[in-house]
């Protein structure tokens, strides 16, 4: 296609890091498959008391092993300020999620580091709101933050929220960041992440958050929304060809990711 005019993430991976062998197995799967960046749960924020939370800090010597052996800019959630200097010995990127879109304390201690800050949209939050948001980040000296659109709740019960594909082109435009898509969360719904990764895509959504597991009905958390190495690879020629018609893109990551993450 020659020059590309922009560059696509493809963000996969579990929702949470159940094992060593698990983790290790899916991150091998995706990067095979044409994923650009891990992603992987650590510390997992979860509306009842007895779900799965995460492997916690047992999880970071996990990924510090895979990721000399994937070599793959890695990201996860961080769900408290007490979490930052631990996480930050593995993350390339920290996610902020949808519930702590509000957390301004959160949000100005990670600007005031030179991590990525990935920042989902809150669960009715309004646009403006998101974008208010991530200034908390950017004023305290952060540039690196990328916007989640994952969808919001509404009326509709068919899905677990209504993905905004609106969003992605409105908060480009009025933010200046880049703006991801989370097919996963925003459907809850195996069948409906691959055509909605194609659809962020063709609407000009700078990469996709997508979750994977070697056996999603086993899976400690969020097994419905998670797809197969199957589905991964299925999806993955579809989105190569919609990128190429909208605008030359092509698979890659972001610049500051390129800079930040070194091959060891």
């Amino acid at each position: 296609m020659g020059l590309h005019s922009r560059r696509f993430s493809l963000i996969a991976g579990p929702c949470s890091i159940e094992s060593y062998e698990m983790f290790r197995e899916v991150a091998l799967e995706v990067k095979k498959r044409g994923a650009t960046a891990l992603r992987g749960g650590i510390y997992k924020m979860r509306t009842r008391t007895e779900s799965f939370q995460g492997l916690g800090a047992q999880a970071i010597e996990i990924v510090q092993t895979i990721k000399k052996e994937i070599q793959l800019p890695f990201i996860c959630e961080i769900t408290d300020l007490r979490q930052i200097e631990c996480l930050s010995e593995v993350a390339d990127v920290l996610q902020v999620g949808a519930r702590n879109m509000h957390n301004y304390e959160l949000l100005k201690e990670l600007g005031r580091t030179k991590i990525p800050v990935l920042l989902k949209r809150g669960f009715a939050a309004y646009l403006d709101e998101f974008i208010a948001a991530s200034e908390y980040i950017l004023h305290e000296g952060n540039p690196n933050v990328i916007l989640c659109e994952r969808g919001i709740r509404t009326f509709e019960r068919s899905t677990r929220n209504t993905l905004d594909l609106a969003a992605v082109p409105y908060l480009q435009k009025r933010s200046g960041l880049p703006v991801i898509v989370d097919p996963s969360h925003a459907t809850e719904l195996r069948e409906l992440v691959i055509p909605m990764c194609w659809a962020a895509a063709a609407c000009g959504a700078d990469g996709i958050m997508v979750e994977v597991h070697p056996n999603p009905a086993l899976a400690q958390s969020d097994g419905k929304q998670a797809l197969t190495y199957e589905d991964f690879e299925r999806m993955v020629p579809t989105l190569v060809r919609v990128l190429e018609a909208v605008e030359g893109s092509s698979l890659g990551d972001f610049p500051f990711l390129r800079n930040r993450f070194t091959h060891e």
